[in-house]
């Protein structure tokens, strides 16, 4: 007769660690406040896309993509 015992049942799946210890690092861990973040001003971005994409010429993608396919005109 077989027996099925978890440890047989799940074979190696269950050896790494026990549950009880599981968040102990976490736990000890000192708490940090974060700092405060800004997304970045919109007018920024769109003006590097500008000068990346109309003045260098220079479009995202494969060159099968609509960018390239673009820039070929």
């Amino acid at each position: 007769m077989i027996s099925t015992t978890s440890s047989d049942k799940y074979g190696d799946l269950m050896g790494h660690g026990s549950l009880q210890k599981a968040g102990k690092v976490r736990k000890q861990t000192p708490k940090v406040t974060s700092k405060e973040r800004h997304s970045p001003i919109p007018r920024k971005g769109l003006r590097n896309k500008y000068v990346k994409r109309i003045i260098l010429g220079k479009y995202a993608g494969q060159p099968q993509s609509m960018g390239a396919k673009r820039k070929s005109r």
